[in-house]
């Protein structure tokens, strides 16, 4: 057996010297194969444990493939069907969903919410009453980005409930004025899908996109993975090792991001993309849907970094279910998905049938950089810029300033003050109407602890940092950075409300509005 390869093996090199010294040249390597380096030399710098990504381009798959360690304390390999939290990309298969309602002619994208959502109500009769189908899918309510997101991460509110408290959430434009990214809306999109087909979502979607479609492994939720199953691990970067965390759940919030999938069975969802809805003979929705779901619905400004750094790029939008863009003067069709210890992207660009998927298991800005290093590849853009290296640098910018932003406030802070009241009068209950209540308590050692009821990651330590404020440390494992707590107290002096800061790129904490019991 020896023997039979070692001559396999000359016979191969014989034909490849013999072809080099023919042309006089050695055959050049593909775009995948150069993208392909790039790949895992970029998961390198960024320190990212794992990552998978998929091309797939007319019709074919031309790299579907795993780089790196499911876990950093493990030596497991990525592969092509290891599973990763997809998040916010999740949203594509609910308006996906929708367009098949649409098409059997059980709703319209004009159909009041109400209609299937009795209960719905946000912060104005007239916008609860006209509020459609269609805006639920495009970020034109009127809130702020990511608004509410507190009510469902991680809480024990079912999905009706987070729904339901969302009516105290305050607008910052009017309605259907301006861009303001909702999950919860996605969420109410879910539950109208429930509403008509009489199926859950997690159903429709099981039944409609991932039996058909061969996915497998795919799920809606963290409670369907396998104790033995291929699963990467979500990791948190401390101090610049990668720290492996458990999975948060997201069921209570599923239609707007709870899909778990691998780039592998991916790619038969972005061919169907790419298909505008038919692949393989069998039509899911109508193209006349497709157009629609990637038509631009709500504006979003070019801003000017973009200007300046992408002169290609003319127009930001968002449709029904993915972002839009202009670039190398295409229309680029995408979404990105953010989810505890994991980033990842889908990518579409019709007019070249090409689309793209990454995924990877810590937070980074990679999939935004290799996004426009593919799409330069392909689309022929020419560029001055290595998107790696110039979104690297920038991580290392942010990393300083945030190091500087740290040492300013602890600048800031005022030293030599004491509280204005002993430590066990802080405690109580703060209560927030939308999101619910906040024990603080002081423990046997002496030191006030903080628990948000709902939320059951959140729990920490106050210290004292300067007069009423203290500084909020989290117990737990997650996410979220370090922040403040400050106590308002009333004319006589007794604890009134509570004002907690934390800052992130997520989730408001100033949202609560909380008051003591």
């Amino acid at each position: 057996m020896k023997t039979k390869i070692i001559l396999m093996l000359l016979v191969v090199f014989f034909q490849y010297n013999t072809e080099a010294q023919t042309t006089g040249r050695k055959k050049k390597p593909t775009t995948e194969q150069l993208l392909d380096a790039k790949f895992e030399q970029a998961r390198k710098d960024y320190n990212i444990p794992g990552m998978a990504i998929a091309i797939v381009k007319d019709g074919q798959v031309l790299l579907s493939k795993g780089y790196g360690v499911k876990n950093a304390n493990k030596n497991e390999k990525v592969d092509d069907e290891t599973l990763f939290a997809i998040a916010s990309n999740s949203k594509a298969f609910t308006s996906a969903a929708l367009a098949v309602l649409v098409d059997e002619g059980k709703i319209k994208w004009s159909d009041k919410v109400r209609t299937c959502l009795p209960y719905f109500e946000l912060y104005d009769p007239y916008v609860s009453a006209e509020m459609t189908i269609r805006d639920l899918l495009t970020h034109r309510t009127g809130l702020a980005t990511f608004s509410g997101d507190l009510i469902w991460y991680g809480t024990s509110h079912s999905r009706e409930e987070v729904i339901r408290r969302a009516k105290y959430l305050q607008p910052v434009y009017g309605f259907r004025e301006a861009y303001g990214y909702s999950n919860i809306m996605y969420l109410a999109a879910g539950e109208v899908i429930e509403k008509v087909s009489g199926k859950s979502w997690d159903s429709f979607i099981k039944e409609k996109f991932f039996t058909p479609l061969g996915m497998t492994n795919s799920n809606t939720s963290i409670r369907d993975f396998k104790s033995d199953g291929n699963i990467a691990s979500p990791h948190n970067e401390v101090d610049g090792k990668n720290i492996p965390i458990e999975y948060v759940n997201w069921d209570n919030i599923n239609a707007a991001g709870s899909i778990n999938a691998s780039v592998s069975e991916l790619t038969q969802w972005m061919k169907l993309q790419l298909g505008k809805g038919t692949l393989n003979g069998t039509q899911y929705w109508t193209e006349q849907r497709s157009y629609e779901m990637w038509e631009n619905v709500t504006s979003k400004p070019v801003s000017k970094w973009q200007r300046d750094n992408m002169p290609s790029r003319h127009f930001n939008g968002y449709g029904l279910g993915w972002d839009l863009m202009e670039y190398g003067g295409m229309k680029v069709i995408s979404h990105g998905g953010g989810y505890d210890g994991m980033i990842s992207k889908t990518v579409l660009v019709p007019e070249i049938n090409l689309g793209f998927v990454i995924l990877t298991n810590n937070i980074n800005s990679l999939s935004s950089a290799l996004t426009f290093d593919i799409l330069d590849q392909y689309l022929g853009v020419r560029s001055s810029k290595d998107w790696t290296s110039f979104f690297l640098e920038m991580k290392k910018k942010d990393e300083l300033d945030t190091k500087k932003a740290k040492q300013e406030a602890e600048e800031a802070r005022v030293k030599n003050t004491k509280p204005s009241l002993k430590l066990e009068d802080y405690a109580g209950t703060y209560s927030s109407v939308m999101y619910g209540d906040i024990i603080v308590e002081l423990d046997k050692v002496g030191d006030l602890k903080i628990d948000f009821k709902p939320t059951a990651l959140f729990k920490g330590k106050l210290t004292h940092w300067h007069f009423d404020t203290f500084q909020l440390s989290w117990t737990t494992q997650m996410m979220l950075p370090e922040g403040s707590a400050t106590f308002v107290l009333s004319a006589d002096g007794k604890p009134l409300e509570l004002r907690i800061v934390v800052d992130n790129p997520d989730f408001d904490f100033t949202e609560l509005k909380l008051f003591k019991k």
